[in-house]
């Protein structure tokens, strides 16, 4: 079996700019593929680059072992998709969630072998509201309520038939972990930085 996972920043424009911001005196892709390599598990990373910001991500993972491929996620996973056995197991991962422990990209892989989509999710801590323009108007059960993460684990045949990669309706689910947040915003920036800062053995959220 071959588990082939690919980065992207498919969600909003902005993300391409976004996965060059500095964390720890380096980009936050550099983080998020020296990550994935950690994974034994894993046989290639490759890197969906937006065309504007091409160079850079190369740059940004110069002296890794990965492959970095200008353009969407489709026309990079086509780089590779004709040396793939049937049996691969496919990755599809945020390049702005750049700190999911390994066990977790493990947890991920290892599900995939009984589902063909399998998600890392973790509880709902927050009240939701239900509103309508100005007022609000219910309370949604959280205990039903999920956020998901990345990395999104396909078998191959699962990957090439969704018209939507992000759209994981029906997949199964395995246990996320904080630290595998999306880095947008200064908040997030700064608890990213104390996690590049901790020592590789401490749990650090």
């Amino acid at each position: 079996m071959n588990v082939v996972a690919i980065v992207t920043v498919a969600h909003h424009a902005s993300d391409g700019e976004l996965a060059l911001t500095p964390v720890h005196g380096e980009p936050l892709l550099t983080h998020t593929v020296r990550g994935l390599l950690d994974v034994p598990e894993i046989d290639l990373v490759l890197v969906a680059a937006p065309q504007r910001c091409a160079s850079l991500f190369s740059e940004a993972v110069r002296g890794l072992d990965c492959r970095v491929v200008p353009g969407s996620l489709r026309q990079a996973f086509a780089v590779v998709e004709p040396d793939l056995p049937r049996d691969s197991v496919v990755l599809l991962h945020d390049a702005l969630r750049a700190f999911i422990p390994a066990e977790t990209v493990r947890d991920v892989i290892t599900a995939v072998g009984d589902a063909p989509v399998v998600v890392p999710v973790l509880p709902m801590a927050d009240t939701v509201k239900l509103t309508d323009s100005s007022l609000i108007v219910g309370t949604e059960d959280r205990t039903r309520l999920r956020t998901a993460q990345t990395p999104i684990g396909y078998t191959l045949p699962a990957f090439l038939s969704a018209a939507d990669p992000w759209d994981v309706a029906g997949a199964a689910l395995v246990a996320g972990h904080p630290d595998a947040m999306r880095v947008t915003t200064d908040f997030e920036l700064s608890l990213a930085e104390a996690i590049a800062a901790a020592p590789k053995n401490e749990e650090t959220l």
